[in-house]
């Protein structure tokens, strides 16, 4: 049996951006990327903790250090500058391997979404 399971969180980042006209996904500081395990191309869910929205799309890089949370295309229309997100991926797995994982949990810093 396999079973699907948190594989990463980034909890509690803040929207930099919202770009209509962009292709779509989520722009993500690489840092954080690589801090949760999160690969370009990945599917991740949206959780807007502002308004309840909850979303997908799929990730990719944005500039390192910068802080930059952007939705782009459609799910531009589901935030606001300065919402507060927790982004969260997702993996399937066996239930005995699932029994014993450990997600990678981030949790930058709340006012510039940087790494402590």
């Amino acid at each position: 049996m396999q079973v699907q399971v948190v594989k990463s969180k980034i909890h509690r980042v803040k929207v930099t951006g919202a770009d209509l006209n962009y292709i779509g996904s989520i722009t993500i500081d690489e840092d954080l990327m690589d801090a949760a395990g999160i690969i370009q191309g990945e599917k991740i869910q949206i959780v807007n903790n502002n308004n309840g929205e909850r979303l997908e799309t799929y990730a990719i890089p944005g500039p390192r250090s910068s802080g930059e949370i952007t939705l782009n295309g459609a799910a531009a229309r589901k935030v606001a500058v300065g919402d507060v997100l927790i982004l969260i991926t997702y993996a399937w797995m066996p239930l005995a391997d699932a029994k014993s994982f450990n997600p990678s949990l981030v949790f930058p810093n709340e006012e510039n979404n940087l790494l402590n």
